[in-house]
């Protein structure tokens, strides 16, 4: 009996979630995020301009941090970011791999928005004499993430669906199973989130972290999945390139937080990495399912 009313309540929260994700993938939603983004980076924009006229109110300085109108493009990039990271949660419950290629996906974007970030530190108008170090730290972040989305055009075409259970039955649990994982996922991204802008209200500075702590928790979120998967796989080569997969958000994790130059390169070999495993698993899956 209590299987039975978990199987429901397991069932209700899936259905739930299909009704977010729906809602959220619709085009009605993208419009109001476009506009949304539209309207932040005007406003910033205002913001800026009023600090630098000495117009901004008291109450608003410790929250608009600069007088360089590129701190705009920043913080648009970053709440773009943040939509972006809703649309991670939402494929970990379709399939693990492109779950995985969108992690890569935001990595090369935030490798973008430090590109852009170094902006913020030239001085109007641009004295050269002043940007050779932002300047490198710019072409080695936009590189990467340069190579990153190019290796993700391969990792992509690359990309074969293989189902690990042996039975529709079993496939729907699994399919429940990482749904209600992702709701909860959603649920822990909404609190960070609050954490965060509550922090930002108060003090004007964004601690903890976002995307730093949100990846931590993701590491943890993936080794549940690898477990969650053997329920219906024990095959050594679906443990193997899940768990692999699972390095590379470590990996990611880390590179969030390196300097530049090592940002930039982490996310490189760890795309390399996937790829790795990717073709290994295509090439050799006829093979190693026989020995299953």
């Amino acid at each position: 009996m209590s299987e039975s009313i978990l199987t429901r309540f397991s069932l209700g929260l899936a259905g739930f979630f299909d009704k977010l994700e729906d809602h959220w993938s619709s085009s009605a939603t993208v419009r109001r995020l476009g506009n949304t983004l539209v309207l932040v980076f005007l406003l910033e924009l205002l913001l800026i301009e009023a600090k630098r006229q000495g117009w901004l109110p008291d109450f608003l300085y410790p929250y608009v941090k600069s007088t360089n109108y590129f701190y705009a493009v920043n913080f648009a990039f970053t709440l773009l970011l943040v939509f972006e990271v809703v649309e991670l949660v939402f494929s970990m419950a379709h399939s693990v791999a492109r779950s995985v290629g969108k992690q890569f996906e935001i990595l090369s974007l935030i490798l973008l928005r430090s590109s852009f970030k170094e902006f913020t530190y030239f001085n109007q108008p641009i004295d050269w004499q002043e940007v050779g170090e932002p300047m490198r730290h710019i072409l080695s972040d936009a590189s990467g993430a340069l190579i990153i989305f190019l290796a993700l055009g391969v990792y992509y075409r690359l990309l074969k669906h293989q189902k690990i259970t042996s039975s529709q039955e079993e496939q729907v649990r699994f399919v429940v199973a990482k749904k209600v994982l992702a709701l909860a996922m959603l649920l822990v991204y909404t609190l960070i989130g609050g954490m965060v802008m509550g922090a930002w209200l108060k003090t004007g500075t964004a601690s903890p972290p976002f995307f730093q702590t949100f990846y931590t928790i993701l590491i943890f979120a993936d080794f549940l999945l690898i477990f969650i998967s053997l329920r219906y796989s024990g095959c050594y080569h679906v443990l193997f390139r899940n768990s692999g997969f699972a390095l590379s958000t470590v990996v990611i994790r880390v590179a969030l937080t390196a300097p530049p130059y090592y940002s930039a390169g982490l996310g490189i070999c760890a795309m390399v990495f996937v790829l790795g495993i990717t073709w290994a698993y295509n090439r050799f899956v006829p093979v190693a399912e026989a020995s299953c």
